[in-house]
């Protein structure tokens, strides 16, 4: 699937892989596993794409410059052009296209 494609699930388990989590996807939601082989009390969905707390640091420690223009968000970067309703989006899916490549593996119970 193209990286300027990825939603919901597939682009926060593409993030979540390029940070070197290792989640599983139940329910179109993704967990972190070590969490979960925990039995954690608590929160173990994994949300880049609405988490400040866990996109922050990534925009920041990669240096993303998003910009805004008609309701989408914009990324211009060395390795191409990415978009998203909103910023989190957009700088995820720039994030994921620096560390894998502009066409991203979609494991099949992640698109269910």
């Amino acid at each position: 699937m193209k990286t300027n494609e990825l939603t919901r699930a597939a682009l926060n388990r593409a993030v979540a892989k390029c940070e070197g989590l290792k989640v599983k996807v139940m329910s179109g939601v993704c967990h972190d596993v070590e969490l979960l082989d925990m039995q954690v009390d608590g929160d173990t969905r994994i949300s880049y794409l609405t988490d400040w707390a866990l996109a922050g640091p990534i925009i920041e420690r990669e240096k993303i410059e998003c910009l805004h223009d008609g309701g989408q968000w914009y990324v211009d970067a060395p390795h191409g052009w990415y978009e998203g309703p909103t910023l989190l989006i957009a700088a995820m899916r720039c994030y994921v296209a620096s560390k894998l490549g502009d066409e991203v593996e979609v494991p099949e119970e992640v698109n269910a």
